[in-house]
């Protein structure tokens, strides 16, 4: 029965789930400062609920995706979801914040490598012409996480405490779970046999190379404001608690627009719709520190760097796909949780800096960091055309579909 099933309800079933690991994410930016009371912690120290996250993700999905990697796709997928679960309810339960920082780890473990198949079972389960759209559809997931789920559990962490905002995506979690028994078919193409030495073939191509540190820089530029962002709200820009969850709200509307721009404007030309991608997020978070402790200004200049922040998501993972089947064809699913581990390196190494900003008083002078990182990753995709020259277009990395 399960074979019967349309591949439109086995996206749906993807996508509900990526909902959940969205949320997950990013939910401890909504409630910082309820965690930074609750356990005594600076608000640098509170980062670590980010950039903790983000490690546990780059170090779990190019691990667990060797590991996993000849096992059934539909068992490992449950499996995923129960460790999900099992991460966020220990963080309701969390006495201190070392147990909270372990519970984000478990949690992230299960996100890496949960859009590693993912997105590989999107591929699998559709004609080979809609592959790209596919991905995209499960991508959207975390795109409404964004809008919603880090919203709402930020309003429930401020009315019922933060303990239940994990509640909540202890509950998301379950749907995911149900969703999957009852709508991924159980047998699913498995990926060709790879080892570690497929880690080596990846990073030894000069353009996979480059592009998983584009991927590192110019994703991870927003996070030295956005992991502080609801403090920048708070402190700098003067907007009271309950309306920065709907601040929340429309900056997720923001991504949202953004992403589905970012999908269609890469369908050409990638990596010169990436650059001016960058330069966007680069005027942005300009703007951002020119008007850090405006009132309505700095609420635009937020918003802004919204719209920029993940629009370059569809671009880099689906290019990244399209160049391991172009120059390591055996590993693409080993490419492709590189990429996840390179957005998650940008995350934690730039939350961290951020951090570091923080601790020395200098929280208006984040954007800085993320500007930074922008230079050199417009830089770094100046190279990559160079290598690439003419033949960088939709049609040799067949992104037409995206």
């Amino acid at each position: 029965m399960n074979k019967k099933i349309s591949p439109n309800w086995i996206l749906l079933s993807l996508a509900i789930s990526a909902f959940a690991i969205g949320s997950t994410e990013f939910i401890s930016v909504g409630i910082m400062p309820l965690l930074t009371k609750t356990f005594g912690i600076s608000i640098s120290e509170g980062g670590l609920t980010v950039s903790i996250y983000a490690l546990g993700v780059m170090f779990g999905a190019p691990v667990l995706a060797l590991v996993t990697n000849r096992w059934n796709r539909k068992k490992l997928l449950i499996g995923i979801m129960i460790s999900f679960i099992i991460g966020n309810l220990l963080a309701t339960l969390a006495p201190t914040f070392a147990i909270l920082l372990a519970s984000r780890v478990i949690a992230a473990l299960s996100h890496g490598i949960f859009m590693t198949i993912a997105s590989l079972i999107a591929a699998d389960v559709v004609a080979p012409n809609k592959r790209a759209s596919a991905i995209a559809v499960m991508f959207t997931g975390l795109t409404v996480a964004t809008i919603t789920g880090v919203p709402i559990g930020t309003f429930i962490g401020q009315t019922f405490g933060w303990r239940m905002s994990f509640a909540f995506l202890v509950t998301l979690g379950l749907i995911g779970l149900i969703s999957n028994a009852v709508l991924v078919p159980n047998e699913l193409p498995l990926p060709k046999p790879t080892s570690v030495k497929g880690i080596w073939r990846i990073i030894k191509q000069p353009q996979l190379l480059l592009i998983l540190v584009i991927t590192a820089l110019g994703y991870g530029a927003t996070f030295p404001v956005y992991t502080y962002l609801t403090t920048i709200l708070n402190k700098n820009m003067g907007w009271s608690e309950s309306a920065i969850v709907v601040i929340l709200i429309f900056y997720g509307v923001a991504v949202a627009i953004g992403n589905t721009l970012g999908g269609r404007w890469a369908n050409k030309k990638p990596l010169k719709a990436l650059m001016g991608m960058f330069i966007g997020l680069g005027v942005a978070l300009l703007v951002i520190r020119a008007t850090i402790n405006l009132h309505f200004l700095g609420l635009l200049a937020v918003l802004l760097m919204g719209l920029f922040a993940f629009m370059n998501v569809p671009g880099l993972q689906l290019y990244i796909v399209q160049l391991a089947e172009k120059y390591t064809p055996n590993e693409v699913p080993l490419a492709s949780a590189l990429n996840i581990s390179a957005f998650n390196v940008g995350i934690s190494a730039a939350s961290t800096m951020g951090g570091i900003a923080v601790a020395h008083h200098q929280i208006l002078n984040t954007p800085f960091i993320g500007i930074i990182m922008l230079i050199a990753s417009i830089v770094l995709i100046w190279v990559l055309m160079k290598m690439e020259g003419s033949t960088v277009d939709s049609k040799d990395l067949d992104l037409e579909n995206c």
